[in-house]
């Protein structure tokens, strides 16, 4: 299983457990290009699933970026060491 963290701006996200990463996904009429991964972190206390993150496919890598800064506080998989 592969760990898909959707980013959607403003704090926001979701999180779903899929069987593969496609290049795009479609979540409540937003279509969203994988960005990163999938990857699977190092363990820390536990092992962890590969992880794919998807952000709005409309935003630029620098768009993209910063959402991922702003969400690494909020979203433990991505504070993660890979």
């Amino acid at each position: 299983m592969i760990r898909i963290i959707l980013l959607q701006g403003g704090g926001r996200y979701q999180r779903e457990q899929r069987d593969d990463a496609p290049d795009l996904l479609d979540y409540d009429g937003v279509t969203y290009s994988l960005r990163a991964g999938p990857r699977t972190p190092q363990p820390t206390d536990h092992p962890w699933e590969a992880v794919a993150v998807y952000a709005p496919d409309e935003l630029n890598e620098e768009e993209f970026q910063e959402m991922y800064e702003t969400a690494r506080h909020q979203v433990e998989e991505l504070g993660l060491k890979y």
